[in-house]
């Protein structure tokens, strides 16, 4: 079947008890035992695991082609549990351009000697290459199109490289999702997601997911990790997050489409000196978006104003459709002027906004940006 298919309907059909089409909420933290002191259910205690989770690990280690998923209170909680299962000492290689918290927390990490890290080129395979001679333990980051510039990683070239290095390779798919990339097939180890995004959709949960290729050593570590830290997704968000699932397919495309249509709808206005979108021709990493991505090319792109950070702020302010808030996966359109959310040390330039588009009628989106700079020219 379609993964469209898939998603749309839940793992070993309806609820054998009811007949429900919708799976049930288990809010319960503990089960009984057999006689021989078992768990005849397969749940123990809902630290370990709550089986309201176990329709949406399965249909999202099914849609990334994995063998198996585990959800997490956060994305963050989720990359964190991955990284410290890492043997202590690991050198992790990542992008320079990639999720602000992320990297900052993979120098934190490194300050206090548990890992070290080097930051490489996102596009740069002699870099990655490099890089990868390191000495020790190794794990390669990485994000693709990376948020908020764009830039575009050559997931198969990066893993194959990787490997040859004895590399464990992670990346993070929160922006492309499954609909549009499955990393594994290009050679990745272990998918991040931060679910709160695109995969729940609606803007009402907060979660994380991991996704590995096998069950090996470090996913044990990371089953571990999850356990003891009591980083579980709880079961109303579990139970939430199922039902974004059971969308992506509509949702995704969708926010894809009208992301393109802005994308060349402002390309070229006098307000700008850039729009930044995968999905552009021009774009330097297009062609390897259009071999790794299908269905469209995601739902973020940014725009650079020609008048600097003044100009993205004034921008920013006249924009009545797009929200100034942070996340991005929602049915509402976000915008953020990303290098003062993000701070000192940022690599993202200060005339750059970074737009994530939802679920509104894309004419309404180009109008409501058309406006924006157009004004924004007539304050010449």
């Amino acid at each position: 079947m379609h993964p469209s298919t898939r998603a749309a309907r839940t793992p070993g059909g309806p609820d054998p008890t009811f007949g429900g089409l919708v799976p049930p909420l288990h809010p319960a933290t503990s089960y009984v035992r057999d006689a021989d002191g078992g768990y005849p259910g397969g749940h123990s205690y809902s630290r370990d695991q709550n089986p309201t989770g176990d329709p949406a690990e399965a249909v999202l280690a099914d849609l990334e082609g994995g063998t198996e998923a585990l959800l997490f209170g956060s994305g963050m909680a989720a990359a964190t549990a991955l990284l410290d299962a890492l043997p202590a000492g690991t050198l992790v290689v990542a992008p320079t351009h990639m999720y602000w918290t992320m990297r900052l927390w993979l120098q934190r990490e490194t300050d206090a000697g548990r890992l070290r890290t080097a930051f490489v080129a996102n596009d740069d395979l002699a870099a990655w290459a490099e890089a990868l001679t390191a000495p020790g333990p190794l794990a390669v980051w990485l994000e693709t199109p990376s948020n908020p510039m764009g830039l575009v990683t050559d997931l198969a070239a990066v893993a194959e490289l990787a490997h040859r290095a004895g590399a464990v390779v992670i990346a993070d798919n929160t922006t492309a999702t499954p609909v549009h990339t499955r990393p594994i097939e290009h050679g990745v180890d272990v998918v991040f997601h931060s679910a709160t995004k695109q995969l729940n959709g609606h803007g009402d949960v907060l979660a994380g997911a991991l996704v590995t290729a096998r069950s090996d050593d470090l996913w044990a570590r990371v089953h571990d990790q999850r356990a003891y830290r009591g980083a579980v997704l709880g079961p109303f968000e579990a139970w939430l997050l199922q039902r974004g699932l059971r969308t992506l397919y509509l949702r995704v495309p969708r926010s894809a489409a009208s992301a393109l249509a802005l994308a060349e709808a402002v390309q070229g206005h006098r307000a700008l000196t850039e729009v930044i979108y995968p999905g552009l021709p021009d774009h330097p990493g297009h062609a390897v978006a259009a071999r790794q991505m299908h269905d469209g090319f995601g739902l973020l792109l940014s725009i650079r104003l020609a008048g600097g950070e003044p100009a993205a702020r004034r921008v920013l302010r006249r924009l009545e459709l797009f929200a100034d808030a942070t996340s991005l996966g929602g049915p509402e359109s976000l915008a953020e002027h990303r290098s003062r959310i993000e701070g000192a040390g940022t690599p993202v330039p200060d005339d750059l906004l970074r737009l994530a588009v939802g679920l509104e009628h894309p004419d309404d989106l180009v109008a409501d940006l058309r406006a924006a700079l157009d004004a924004e020219v007539g304050r010449g």
